[in-house]
């Protein structure tokens, strides 16, 4: 294989591109180890140019590991709002409440301790201990597994995580001992912005080196069986005022989707009867003027909501469901909420001020 019979050619031509044509970004320019932690952690399937705002607050707003041990957990879901995946914030902010901790504020610098904290896992941990501290070690992501699949024609099925073990071993074979920082990152950057879903095969730095490229085989890697067909479950949501402009939500229970975060109430519509009907059996709730807001669906990893939400008014507050209280527009707009609570709520908020 190209690859393997010329290793020194293959690092030398990759972290030349790299450090050439390597996108200006704001972890980029810190060698911190928690700066790149939070930044890996928010990259996990999000955008990258989503992602640079939410770092650049993020960071400001918890400069250091113990700012974000003592945070409040609805502080902290209040930056991440938006994101999605909201474990990985709380994951991130129990792992570096550990690092506090445990190892007196300072991220351990091998794979072995590193691992042992929540929410880090094999990619995270080398992401880290390369390019913070420069030690040569794997972070194969997707984008990673792509480009290997693609130059060494790798068959095995990525959906299947003991394959992991084998890019992992690749990249340790090929890494560059003097600057693993650049390598993992020429290779995810390469993933990135060159060897795509669809590549642009004659842009490439390594094409020389590539087998899939050779053979006219780069469309067909890397293998990945597709995924079990997704739940879809109807939902209705009920943006509530009462008369004096308030809004009502709740906080969703501290374990399973979108924890702790807030919400109007919302139903499912897995049986029979009108979104009202459903809410007034379900919650007891009696609200008039339902005018219908928006029409969306919103995809989880693993369910997909089909989503209707409604604006009402309350007039009687004599049965107000448990768990729910009213907020004034003021307090709703602090509060930690899910996407698609967001959306909802940037189509409703102000309208007290227009009608009456």
């Amino acid at each position: 294989m190209q690859i393997i019979e010329k290793k020194d050619e293959f690092r030398e031509s990759l972290l030349t591109w790299y450090r050439r044509e390597k996108r200006d970004l704001p972890w980029r320019r810190t060698s911190n180890p928690y700066y790149i932690w939070v930044s890996e952690v928010m990259l996990q399937q999000t955008r990258v140019d989503t992602v640079i705002p939410y770092y650049e607050r993020f960071i400001e707003q918890f400069p250091t590991m113990e700012a974000l041990a003592d945070a409040d957990e609805n502080d902290l879901l209040k930056m991440w709002e938006g994101l999605g995946y909201y474990s990985r914030a709380r994951n991130l902010q129990a792992g570096v409440s550990e690092v506090v901790a445990s190892y007196g504020g300072k991220v351990p610098e091998n794979r072995k301790d590193i691992s042992t904290l929540k929410g880090v896992g094999p990619y995270t941990a080398g992401a880290v201990l390369s390019i913070a501290y420069g030690v040569p070690e794997h972070a194969v992501d997707g984008n990673v597994m792509r480009v290997i699949s693609r130059l060494l024609l790798i068959e095995e099925d990525i959906a299947i995580p003991r394959t992991r073990k084998i890019f992992e071993s690749v990249v340790m074979d090929l890494i560059d001992r003097e600057d693993p920082s650049s390598f993992n990152q020429g290779l995810m950057e390469l993933g990135a912005t060159i060897c795509t879903p669809n590549p642009k095969c004659l842009l490439c730095p390594v094409r020389d080196f590539c087998e899939a490229f050779h053979t006219g085989r780069q469309q067909e890697l890397p293998v990945k069986t597709k995924k079990t067909k997704m739940k879809v479950i109807p939902v209705a949501s009920f943006a509530i005022r009462n008369e004096r402009g308030e809004w009502l939500l709740r906080q969703r229970p501290s374990k399973g989707l979108l924890a702790n975060l807030w919400e109007f109430p919302m139903v499912e519509l897995t049986g029979d009867g009108t979104p009202q009907q459903i809410l007034r059996e379900q919650y007891g709730l009696e609200s008039k003027a339902h005018l219908e807001v928006l029409t969306f669906k919103h995809i989880f990893s693993h369910i997909t909501w089909e989503m209707q939400s409604f604006e009402a008014r309350m007039y009687e507050e004599d049965v107000i469901p448990e768990g729910f209280r009213f907020f004034t527009e003021e307090e709703v707009e602090a509060l930690p909420k899910p996407v698609p609570v967001l959306k909802i709520w940037e189509e409703v908020k102000g309208e007290n001020k227009h009608d009456n």
